[in-house]
């Protein structure tokens, strides 16, 4: 264990795209109260982890996921001497621009995307945009240089032995694929790792209780070198990242661990990620997305920014979307150019919970229904006269 310094200047790392002056909070604790506060942070509790259980309390959900990663990061960080509050904020954040339903919303997302012209969704990249632009009515949310290049970088879902930061300024607004980002920062880099070290036994513990897999399916090598339990696994794992820090080789797992990880990765592709029951949801929320986005791009193309028409839909999908698009369509021509993404990006800011009920409007006039209610032949009979 080595204790770590950023090779970077504090100034670049606290540098805001507006500035503003600081408080008794600090620039990152700031950052972190700033994405407590904001729209896409509060939609994360009723997001997809992995698994869609709406009615199982005990199952993570997106915001408990950010939660662990937070925590699992500070932890690391404190005994290497670096900034955990900096830790804590990306690890708050590196969410924000997932989609509903998860990694499975995502691939789905991101194929209707494509069909569309647009760039292939990638949650990084829509959290970078989340906290720069789609929050706060456009303004975004104003945070410090080192807080937004964790997020975009945070990649937990790539495998990596060990990674050394780049402590170089990335040009933020030309990213628009995460392939290659390595992180800036020390603080940077162990969220990056914490993502993995978060999701990997939790996915497996999520999996056991709703019956995907036996909690005696572990390979061997999982059980012998990190652990049977989720507590097990994640102090392993932490501990050795701690112990493997080293200013020269960055942070990273030892051989040991890596090859048990790299098990227990392939493990939970196989067993869980393309599961029967996970295949299944895709095909499921590929119909539900799929109308949603066909419904608001048809009343897009009939109605522009014309009130009337989507008012006359009387549901609260149509009506949100005007009030929506209202706000921010002069926003993403001013600084897009272009309405191209607007559409999509609502849609993929959607709550599963939210998608659901819109699928059902969409299905459901019950407008219509309450219009034949009040007529003298009533919702029951069918009385001429």
């Amino acid at each position: 264990m080595a204790l770590l310094i950023n090779k970077m200047e504090e100034k670049e790392m606290m540098e805001r795209e507006r500035v503003r002056e600081e408080d008794i909070r600090g620039a990152f604790y700031r950052d972190t109260t700033a994405i407590i506060h904001s729209s896409p942070f509060r939609r994360l509790k009723h997001k997809t982890q992995v698994f869609y259980a709406p009615s199982n309390d005990h199952i993570c959900t997106r915001i408990e996921h950010v939660l662990h990663v937070a925590s699992i990061a500070s932890t690391i960080c404190r005994p290497l001497g670096l900034d955990t509050e900096l830790a804590w904020a990306i690890g708050m954040g590196h969410d924000l621009g997932h989609t509903p339903f998860g990694h499975t919303g995502e691939k789905i997302i991101s194929k209707l995307s494509v069909e569309r012209g647009l760039p292939p969704f990638e949650h990084e990249i829509n959290s970078l945009r989340a906290v720069d632009f789609l929050s706060n009515h456009g303004k975004g949310l104003n945070l410090t240089y080192a807080v937004r290049d964790g997020i975009v970088s945070h990649n937990g879902e790539s495998l990596n032995k060990r990674i050394v930061p780049t402590f170089e300024k990335k040009d933020m607004d030309s990213l628009v694929s995460r392939a290659g980002l390595i992180p800036a920062t020390y603080e940077g880099v162990v969220v990056r790792f914490s993502d993995t070290i978060a999701y990997l036994g939790r996915d497996f513990e999520d999996a056991s209780r709703l019956g995907i897999v036996d909690g005696d399916d572990l390979p061997e090598i999982v059980k012998d070198r990190l652990g049977t339990t989720n507590s097990q696994i994640i102090t392993a794992l932490v501990n050795d990242l701690i112990q493997g820090a080293d200013e020269e080789k960055g942070i990273g797992f030892s051989d040991y661990v890596f090859e048990a990880v790299k098990a227990f990765s392939d493990f939970n592709y196989e067993k869980i990620y393309r599961s029967k029951i996970m295949n299944g949801y895709t095909d499921y929320f590929s119909r539900l997305l799929n109308l949603i986005l066909d419904y608001l791009e048809k009343l897009y193309s009939s109605f522009g920014l014309e009130e009337e028409g989507y008012l006359e839909e009387r549901n609260m999908l149509a009506a949100g979307f005007y009030s929506h698009m209202k706000e921010m369509y002069p926003i993403y021509m001013a600084k897009e150019g272009s309405d191209k993404r607007m559409i999509m990006d609502y849609v993929a800011g959607m709550t599963d919970n939210f998608s659901l009920d819109c699928a059902n409007e969409i299905l459901k006039p019950e407008h219509l229904n309450d219009e034949i209610n009040q007529s003298q032949t009533g919702k029951w009979f069918d009385v001429r006269r």
